[in-house]
């Protein structure tokens, strides 16, 4: 494809069309005190909307000499101890995360014009707790984590095959079968944005800061 072909496809796609997006309106002062309450309503809208995987974000990650990194991760949870994610420890992202355990995610729902973006320090949970998250996964989910080696070099898709037959056996026989370096990681918000789109460009962004006395809240330009 010439560079032309992509420059003239990028200039043909709109954001938020009409009949595919519903930009809703979103009065600030009308939110709650703390995060929490306003992302479960939002994720429950995205999800009533039709929102295809609204449990996927964007997880950003920095290696030891500060290099940062970006992938797509699932939602396991967010309560009062945080947002919750699972990886395996010796991954790229886990070994980013030992380095430095600071991180931001961010939640596209393009349906409604919306964006969450949570940043703050990152904890592991104790083993047993990490282990219990993945045993209440799928047994495909088990078996991915029995595969193990996740960001390592891979000599050939038939290696990657043989190893997957192996554990998806060792899943289906074994389904409490532990993953040693299997790690459920949260991040404790530091501030946490609320972004809703609007037709007129005059976006509104909400961030609540956490601080020692609780949390605040105020406007950012868009």
């Amino acid at each position: 494809m010439a560079q032309q072909d992509l420059h003239d496809m990028l200039r043909s796609l709109r954001v938020w069309a009409p009949g595919v997006t519903e930009l809703r309106p979103f009065d600030p002062e009308k939110a709650p005190p703390t995060p929490l309450p306003l992302f479960t309503s939002w994720f429950a809208e995205a999800v009533g909307a039709g929102q295809p995987e609204p449990h996927t974000m964007s997880l950003a990650t920095a290696d030891e000499e500060g290099r940062p990194d970006v992938r797509v991760v699932m939602l396991h949870g967010a309560d009062a101890d945080g947002w919750s994610f699972a990886t395996h420890a010796t991954s790229r992202k886990g070994r980013d995360l030992s380095a430095r355990p600071y991180a931001a995610l961010a939640f596209y729902w393009p349906v409604l014009g919306r964006q969450v973006r949570v940043r703050g320090p990152v904890t592991s949970a104790p083993a047993e707790e990490s282990q219990a998250d993945l045993h209440a996964r799928s047994t495909g989910a088990l078996a991915a984590a029995l595969t193990g080696r996740q960001s390592a070099e891979l000599s050939s898709l038939e290696e990657m095959r043989r190893a997957s037959e192996a554990a998806w056996e060792r899943a289906r026989q074994s389904p409490a079968e532990p993953s040693e370096t299997w790690t459920l990681y949260r991040l404790r918000p530091q501030t946490v944005e609320f972004f809703q789109g609007d037709p007129e460009r005059r976006h509104v962004r909400l961030e609540y800061r956490r601080s020692e006395f609780g949390w605040s809240k105020g406007l950012l330009w868009p």
